[in-house]
């Protein structure tokens, strides 16, 4: 059967390409991303160093102009910070350089009052594990998340694998491990440069964070000596702009209208080592972190509050403990393993500021799952993972008694995305296929 849906995903791939669009690409690569109501991040790689052009401006509307540089030191990467932009507009774009031109669009969010719907997908693990880039079909899932035109992707970690090979039939140019800043910009170009990446990035807006394998599988950040390498290789290929006092920041939340704001985590660079003993010390957060973490969330007026979590909290793969859980991989918490402490001390700060709506967003595990946790009698919460794009599919693992979880959807051996409409009707998940068919869809009437 799995074997059947990739044939079908890779014919309905070729099918939806443009008239003339081919399954590779090269040139000017461009994606848009962290946008607010009166911003947007414009990132792009050129071919030689130099100037790249950029007109921008409301579709249908004069564009004004700017410029990026693009250098050699930088792997010829630039990003521009578009500011004075107008909420819940759709925005044109067109970049120049070096005789080519590129053409996108992109929304931006609206105002903290505006009772607009949103629609985004998510999902996390591209290229991995032997799953490169195929000559025949690329990544063709991109092109069926392209199909539903979300407002923007949520890319939630393992944007690519650093550390692992491609098996044969892949497109070359990866088929290597990373551990120098070049070997990792190398594996960020090969991803960005997948045809049916770049058609769907030049739509559609991302907000993108990282999880292990843009390191190291199960990297701990201080302790990791390529950490920041494969930092540094994240931050030129992805549209963030860290504030200047804190200039390796991902951390960072985003308001989508009342109906919803985004608390994107970094669950990697100030954690403690895996194996440390749980306790009141050890941390995946940081304590900056957590405390805005927990600030930003009880501050927050948006009617659903989405922490997006590299890793999960209902869920251990057992051995080195890199989740939240401390659960063994049977379900059975286990004390003194795991980042079940903290996870525990801001589930009930939630639960203490009466937080309501919550969601949690997360992935790493190759499978999906929508699962009602309720680690308090009288507070609940639900954790919505999803996952891979394009890498080995997992199945799922059973959940963390301790959260006293009840599962309403598991799914595993496929790759995947979701889609999320945050609406009057509430917050609608669908879990949907390589090949674009819808697996299981729930609505959270919230409160």
């Amino acid at each position: 059967m799995i074997a059947f849906r990739a044939v079908i995903a890779a014919v309905t791939a070729i099918l939806l390409l443009p008239a003339g669009a081919s399954l590779t690409t090269a040139g000017v690569l461009v994606t848009v991303g962290d946008v607010t109501p009166t911003s947007a991040v414009v990132w792009t790689r050129g071919v030689r160093e130099g100037d790249v052009t950029v007109e921008y401006g409301p579709v249908g509307r004069e564009r004004s102009r700017a410029r990026i540089a693009v250098r050699a030191i930088d792997d010829l990467t630039g990003k521009l910070r578009l500011d004075r932009l107008s909420p819940a507009t759709r925005y044109g774009y067109r970049l120049t350089a070096s005789g080519e031109t590129v053409d996108g669009d992109f929304v931006t969010a609206p105002g903290a009052d505006a009772g607009t719907a949103v629609t985004f997908a998510w999902s996390g693990d591209l290229g991995g594990q032997g799953s490169c880039r195929q000559a025949d079909t690329g990544y063709p899932v991109f092109d069926v998340m392209a199909r539903f035109r979300p407002d923007f992707f949520l890319f939630l970690g393992d944007t690519i694998y650093a550390d692992s090979r491609c098996r044969p039939g892949a497109v070359p140019g990866s088929d290597f491990m990373a551990t120098t800043l070049d070997g990792f910009r190398r594996k960020h170009r090969y991803n960005r440069a997948d045809a049916a990446v770049q058609r769907f990035f030049r739509t559609t807006s991302v907000y993108a964070t990282w999880d292990d394998h843009e390191v190291r599988n199960d990297f701990s950040g201080p302790t990791e000596p390529l950490m920041p390498s494969g930092r540094r290789a994240f931050l030129d290929y992805w549209p963030i702009t860290p504030p200047p006092e804190e200039p390796g920041r991902l951390y960072r939340r985003v308001r989508w209208g009342a109906r919803a704001e985004l608390f994107i985590l970094d669950t990697r660079q100030y954690r403690s080592p895996n194996a440390a003993p749980d306790g009141p010390g050890k941390t995946m957060l940081g304590s900056a972190q957590r405390r805005w973490l927990l600030d930003a969330v009880a501050t927050s007026t948006a009617h659903w509050k989405i922490v997006v979590s590299g890793v999960p909290m209902s869920v251990s793969k057992g051995g080195v403990r890199d989740s939240w859980s401390n659960a063994t991989i049977f379900g059975v918490p286990q004390e003194g393993v795991g980042f079940a402490v903290e996870r525990d001390a801001i589930l009930a700060a939630f639960r203490a500021a009466r937080i309501k709506n919550l969601v949690v967003l997360s992935g790493d595990v190759h499978y999906m799952e929508l699962v009602r946790l309720a680690p308090f009698t009288d507070w609940s919460f639900h954790e919505l993972i999803a996952g891979p794009l394009a890498a080995r599919p997992g199945l799922p693992i059973p959940l963390d008694r301790g959260l006293n979880p009840r599962s309403l959807f598991s799914r595993g051996g496929i790759n995947n995305f979701a889609l999320v409409t945050v609406d009057a009707a509430g917050f609608t998940v669908r879990f949907i296929a390589e090949d674009g068919s819808t697996l299981f869809a729930h609505t959270l009437a919230g409160d």
